[in-house]
C-alpha cells in the first residue's frame, strides 16, 4: 500500500517550501489520519496515471473546492537557478554541451500551494512560441507544451509523510484521538519524473514536491456526531 521510493541521489535535493495557505484545521483522530493518507495515496495514484501534473492538479482543485472556478497557475521563482546534473543530461539524453533551460514555479490554486517543481527543459525541441511563454510568462509548463502530446514517465515517487506508523493495518499501534488537530507538514509527497514526445524524444525532467496545501479543504470527520 505505502509508495515506493527510488531516489536516484544524482537528482535528489533539498527544497525551500514556502507555507501553503491557512487551511481548516483537521482533528487529530485515527479516522483523519487513514483520511490523510487515502488523498495521498490517490492523489499519486492521479499523477502516476496521467501524463500532465497540472491538468491532474486542475481536476484536484475543482473536486476538492480549494477555489471555486480557478486553473493552476504557476509561480515563478525569479532568480532561482540550478545547473542540471549528469543525471538530469542522462534522461534527457543531451551532452553537457547541450544548452538546457531552467524553471523553478510553484503551482498555486487560488491561494493554495500545490507543489513546488524544478524543471529542466531542452528549448531546441519546443516552438519558438513556447519558449517564448515559457521565457515571459507565468503559464504552467504543462499547458505550454500540452500541443506536444507527451507522455510522462515516473522515475521515482515518493511518500515523505506517513500518518500512520509503521505496520498500522497488522499489530502497530494507531494514535489515539486528541483534542488537538493534525499536524500536517508542509512537504508530502516527491515525484521525480521526465517528459518525452510521443516517438520517444525526452525533452524535459522534473522533480516536484506536493505541498499540504493539497488538503486545503474542511475534512469531513465521520466520527463526528
Amino acid at each position: 500500500m505505502l509508495i515506493s521510493s527510488i531516489l536516484p541521489a544524482a537528482i535528489s535535493m533539498s527544497f525551500s517550501l514556502p507555507a501553503s495557505a491557512a487551511a481548516p484545521a483537521w482533528p487529530d483522530t485515527p479516522v483523519m489520519r487513514v483520511e490523510a493518507l487515502a488523498l495521498l495515496q490517490t492523489l499519486n495514484a492521479e499523477l502516476l496515471s496521467h501524463d500532465s501534473a497540472t491538468l491532474t492538479l486542475d481536476r484536484w482543485c475543482a473536486v476538492h473546492h480549494l477555489a471555486e472556478g480557478e486553473k493552476i497557475v504557476a509561480e515563478r521563482v525569479k532568480g532561482a537557478d540550478k545547473p542540471a546534473s549528469e543525471e538530469v543530461r542522462r534522461l534527457l539524453k543531451v551532452s553537457a554541451q547541450t544548452p538546457l533551460a531552467y524553471r523553478h514555479v510553484r503551482l498555486k490554486c487560488g491561494a493554495h500551494v500545490l507543489s513546488e517543481a524544478d524543471n529542466w527543459y531542452v528549448p531546441a525541441l519546443l516552438t519558438p512560441q513556447m519558449n517564448r511563454m515559457l521565457e515571459t510568462t507565468d503559464t504552467a509548463f504543462g499547458r505550454v507544451v500540452q500541443p506536444l502530446q507527451f507522455q510522462r514517465h515516473t522515475v521515482s515517487a515518493e511518500l515523505l509523510w506517513q500518518p500512520l506508523p509503521p505496520g498500522w493495518e497488522t499489530d502497530a499501534a494507531i494514535p489515539a484521538d486528541t483534542s488537538a488537530s493534525l499536524v500536517v507538514p508542509e512537504a508530502l509527497l516527491r515525484h521525480h519524473a521526465y517528459l518525452a514526445t510521443p516517438s520517444g524524444t525526452p525533452f524535459s525532467v522534473v522533480v516536484e514536491t506536493y505541498m499540504k496545501g493539497v488538503l486545503g479543504f474542511a475534512a469531513r470527520d465521520v466520527t463526528a456526531r
